[in-house]
């Protein structure tokens, strides 16, 4: 058992840092590419028409189990379970199912992995000590969501190992195309926002969300992909990721997760009122 995610301890620190969000594009990409996932996506998930309430639901998600406390924890681990136990399905004539222990784990670990890569691409490495107090966090963490032990790696060593082992296995999918496409086609997030605005900004979102893709995409995946990577694309992206490590370190630490830890405090507000939660989620 790991120290509780308190303020100061490691995955209080990164696991909501603004940073991370720039790595959301190729977290959703590597979770497809797992064929359970990319079946049950296929089948059950409408993120394609609506991919706005589809982040900030899995935005809200996230910050209740890290910043929600345990007992917040708990809940969103038992309604999560919940929820994909009825995605379930055929595909290539096998049976699948959401909770697929390995798939399960699988999604868990990419979300374990971004913001310590977040942190390399974009802040300071995460030191020795501190990459071995995240990963035990995230591990207590990988339990109350229903993670088996069994699948999870005993050290942060072992699960680089895992994680690069699993990537080395997967190849493109009908899910990764429709994600990337998802990227040229988002409709715009408020009805109200008028078209001339939001197409020059969807075109931006498209490029910008595909270059962060493809620069932090393990490079033998994004090969097999298909996905072009130049020197010069290496060198817009050091200059870029120079930039936002300058900014970075002009926000203290406690500001960088303000928003995350604030969604997981409303999400635990709302939690114990249900009739403001049915409300929210009509709307």
């Amino acid at each position: 058992m790991a120290a509780p995610i308190r303020r100061g301890t490691a995955a209080w620190r990164y696991f909501g840092d603004t940073r991370d969000a720039l790595l959301m594009g190729q977290v959703l990409l590597l979770q497809v590419a797992h064929p359970v996932v990319a079946a049950g996506v296929r089948d059950h998930s409408n993120y394609t028409e609506d991919p706005w309430t589809r982040l900030m639901r899995t935005v809200a998600s996230l910050s209740i189990y890290v910043y929600g406390g345990e007992e917040g924890a708990r809940f969103e681990a038992d309604r999560l379970r919940e929820l994909h136990r009825r995605f379930t399905g055929v595909d290539d004539g096998r049976r699948y199912s959401a909770l697929d222990p390995h798939a399960y784990a699988w999604v868990h670990a990419t979300l374990v992995k971004a913001p310590v890569d977040a942190q390399r691409f974009f802040g300071r490495p995460l030191s020795p000590s501190e990459l071995d107090e995240y990963y035990a966090q995230m591990c207590d963490v990988g339990r109350i969501l229903g993670v088996r032990e069994r699948d999870l790696p005993p050290d942060w060593a072992a699960f680089e190992r895992y994680y690069a082992e699993m990537v080395a296995g997967f190849t493109g999918n009908h899910a990764i195309d429709t994600l990337l496409d998802t990227f040229r086609t988002a409709r715009k997030p408020a009805r109200r926002l008028p078209d001339r605005w939001w197409i020059p900004l969807q075109r931006k979102h498209h490029h910008a969300q595909l270059f962060l893709v493809r620069a932090t995409l393990p490079p033998e995946f994004r090969a097999r992909l298909g996905l072009q990577w130049t020197l010069n694309d290496q060198r817009r992206f050091e200059r870029f990721a120079a930039v936002v490590r300058i900014i970075g370190t002009l926000v203290p630490v406690s500001l960088r997760s303000i928003p995350m830890r604030a969604v997981g405090r409303l999400n635990v507000w709302l939690r114990a009122h249900p009739r403001a939660y049915r409300l929210l989620v009509r709307a």
